[in-house]
Formats: C-alpha cells, sequence, structure tokens
C-alpha cells in the first residue's frame, strides 16, 4: 500500500504534484490519471449522445453509459434498475423530498433527522414540511459525538414516515449503525434513506445487507466527476414514485391528450444524462475497487489514529467526534478562528477545510462558530500530516 500511495501521489494524481498537502478530501476527491484519461476519451474521441443515436458510435456510448451504471449498482450491492443518476447527492435527496415525499406524506406524518446532518439532508425535508405540514423530529448525539440510536429508538412513533440520516458525519467522521437504525425505522414502519457522502469512498456499502430503503452519495468524494451522484433505491418504492422533472427520455409516450412515463430509472433522468461524468464514475468505482475498500480504510484510520494523537498532546487544541472517525479530524486551536488557521496553512501548502461545513446546527451543539477540518484520502500520508503539524504550531507562534 505504501509503494502505491507514493506513486499515486507523484504519478496518478496531477492535482498533487508539486508537493501539495491536500487535506480537504471530504470536500472533494483529488482525481486519479485513469478517471482523467476515462473522461477526456469520452469528451472526445468516443462523444456521442446517448439512447437515442441509430449510429454506431451512439450506441457504444450508450453502453459505456449504462455500463457505469452497472459498475455503481454492483459497487454498492444493488440492481441496475436501482440506479438513478443524478446531478449530485443534493439532488439525489431533493429527489426523494419531491417525488416519494409529496406524494407519501402529510399533515400528522413526521421524519427524524439528527443533529449533525449535512444542510443537504435538512432543507429539502423543511421545504417539503412548509408544502405538507410534516413534522421533524431532530435527534440528539452521544458524547463522541454519534447518532444516538438509543435516542432514536424512544423518539420514533408509528407517526414517523422516514428517518434520514449520514451513513458517515462530514464534520466528525462518526459512522452509523445502519443496520440499526434501518431495524428502528422499519419498526415503526418508516422508510430509511442514509446520506453516504462520507461513506462510500472509505467503506464498502452493500445497500442490501444494510436493509436502507434510500441510499445518495455524489461521485467527486469518490475519486470521480463533479455533475453527476448516485439516488440508489429500492425497485419497488422508484416504481411508486411519480416522475420529478418532465422532458425528453423520461417518457413512454406523450401526446397533446397525456403523457405516460417511462419505468424507473429513465423516469427520473429527464433530459440528455451527464454521459461524461457517468463514464467518469465508472472509471472512478473501477480505480477504487482495484484498491480495495478495506485497505483504504486501514490507511485512512491509521492517519486518522496518528494525527488525533499529536493533536491531543497540545493543551491548547479541542478534538472534535469519536476515536475512530473515518477519514475526517475536526478541531480548534484556541485563540485562533479556524479561517485563520486555514490561511496560514495555506501559505505552508496545505489544504485544510475551515467553516461550517454546511452544518451549522452541529456547529451550534458544540458551542463553536465554526471548525478547523483535515480529512484523508487514499493518496494521504504522514508527510500530509507532519505538515498540517507544522503548520499549526506556526500559527500558535504567530498569534503568540
Amino acid at each position: 500500500m505504501a509503494a502505491l500511495l507514493e506513486t499515486n501521489r507523484k504519478v496518478l494524481f496531477p492535482g498533487l504534484a508539486g508537493g501539495w498537502h491536500y487535506l480537504d478530501t471530504a470536500a472533494t476527491a483529488q482525481k486519479p490519471q485513469a478517471v482523467i484519461d476515462a473522461t477526456v476519451a469520452a469528451m472526445g474521441r468516443d462523444y456521442a449522445t446517448v439512447h437515442r443515436g441509430v449510429y454506431a458510435r451512439s450506441a457504444e456510448m450508450t453502453l459505456a453509459f449504462e455500463a457505469a451504471r452497472r459498475k455503481v449498482a454492483g459497487f454498492i450491492g444493488g440492481r441496475e434498475e436501482e440506479v438513478v443518476f443524478t446531478r449530485g447527492a443534493t439532488e439525489a435527496i431533493n429527489l426523494v423530498a419531491q417525488t416519494w415525499g409529496q406524494a407519501n406524506l402529510k399533515a400528522g406524518d413526521r421524519i427524524l433527522l439528527s443533529l449533525l446532518e449535512h444542510h443537504s439532508n435538512i432543507v429539502p425535508w423543511q421545504l417539503l414540511a412548509e408544502r405538507t405540514g410534516v413534522a421533524i423530529d431532530v435527534c440528539p448525539l452521544t458524547s463522541d459525538g454519534r447518532i444516538d440510536l438509543d435516542a432514536a429508538e424512544a423518539m420514533l412513533t408509528p407517526a414517523h414516515r422516514l428517518v434520514a440520516l449520514a451513513h458517515v458525519s462530514n464534520v466528525l467522521g462518526s459512522t452509523l449503525d445502519a443496520s440499526r437504525a434501518a431495524r428502528l425505522a422499519h419498526g415503526v414502519g418508516a422508510k430509511l434513506l442514509l446520506d453516504g457522502c462520507q461513506a462510500v469512498p472509505r467503506l464498502a456499502i452493500d445497500v442490501a445487507a444494510l436493509d436502507c430503503d434510500f441510499y445518495a452519495f455524489s461521485a467527486h468524494k469518490l475519486y470521480g466527476p463533479t455533475g453527476i451522484g448516485v439516488l440508489w433505491a429500492r425497485a419497488e418504492i422508484l416504481a411508486d414514485m411519480p416522475p420529478w422533472q418532465g422532458g425528453g427520455a423520461m417518457i413512454d409516450r406523450v401526446s397533446f391528450a397525456g403523457t405516460t412515463f417511462a419505468p424507473p430509472p429513465p423516469r427520473f433522468e429527464a433530459g440528455t444524462p451527464a454521459i461524461v461524468e457517468a463514464i467518469g464514475l465508472g472509471a472512478a468505482v473501477d480505480y477504487v475497487a482495484g484498491i480495495g475498500l478495506g485497505a483504504i480504510h486501514a490507511h485512512e484510520t491509521a492517519l486518522v489514529r496518528t494525527l488525533r494523537d499529536e493533536l491531543r498532546r497540545m493543551n491548547d487544541i479541542t478534538l472534535f467526534g469519536p476515536e475512530d472517525s473515518a477519514g475526517i479530524v475536526s478541531f480548534a486551536l484556541e485563540g485562533v478562528h479556524p479561517h485563520d488557521l486555514g490561511t496560514i496553512l495555506d501559505e505552508e501548502g496545505v489544504a485544510i477545510r475551515a467553516g461550517h461545513h454546511c452544518a451549522q446546527p452541529l456547529m451550534e451543539h458544540l458551542g463553536v462558530p465554526a471548525t478547523a477540518r483535515a480529512s484523508f484520502g487514499l493518496y494521504s500520508d504522514e508527510d500530509d500530516v507532519t505538515a498540517l503539524l507544522r503548520g499549526i504550531d506556526r500559527t500558535r507562534r504567530i498569534f503568540g
């Protein structure tokens, strides 16, 4: 793994050239050359539309596009007819809210979220609540920053129709016991939606084993392109969901007397799809699968442990989240705003995230306006940790 990572940094991830210490993978991952090559070929030499042309290149591109769907399905343990391509995880969650939610939820029904959710798993449900009168409940966290499923069990009632939770927190790196969450949700007749953005790049996902009903994630955190994401949902749920956007590709037959719609997944993919991005996502799946999620997770876990151990020795550092956080370390340096820390680290060639991370309710709970967040990828190494620590020490000296 060490030799592979060294090769990755120097050759296979062009964005890391020049000794840049990139510790913002939770925001977006750098792209391996294999993904870049696949997208360049799809944009140029191989480019054509899909699902429409009768000429050979269109047929070949259609095969490649649908092959990407099959790769994604296999990667998460689903079936290809259950994989809907979206613009990202945000659109995937909005799609569920505005189709399944609009059709199935009404005043008197309840949704359970948690205190650590990304805004993308809060705001769509608030918008739905404004339209339908559904109520939203918020599950608290344990002392080490995990979703408190004991509290969730006590809160859930037959009025709850949906539980929507982050599989891995984008701020704290805490991992949800998703199988237990599914049992609790299904025990009261609710559906379970998982935000898998931070889980998919580092944990082996099997949606069947997790027993969830919806799973959403984005490609760009999985070393793939921006502009494409995935909604997985059980086939029988998708079949009953009404269309979201109207246009080409999502129809069966159109007339002015009325329109009938295609079955899923095309029903939810109106218009010309993100052809190049889908092929790039397929290449990213191949790349990650070739290395192995077990190896990636073990590598990131070791780096998290090293960084947390070093930060714990500093009496002016506050650490957030559990000790076994998945690839993410959030912290605060006493007397220094995270934005100031991030600026000084940038001068040292170190890139971290500084801010509320689209999780303002969590920041309020933590009692801070923002945190500094270092997040690892398969290309990260001990040199990145050393550079971060060196930058923190310089910041400490600057601020006295």
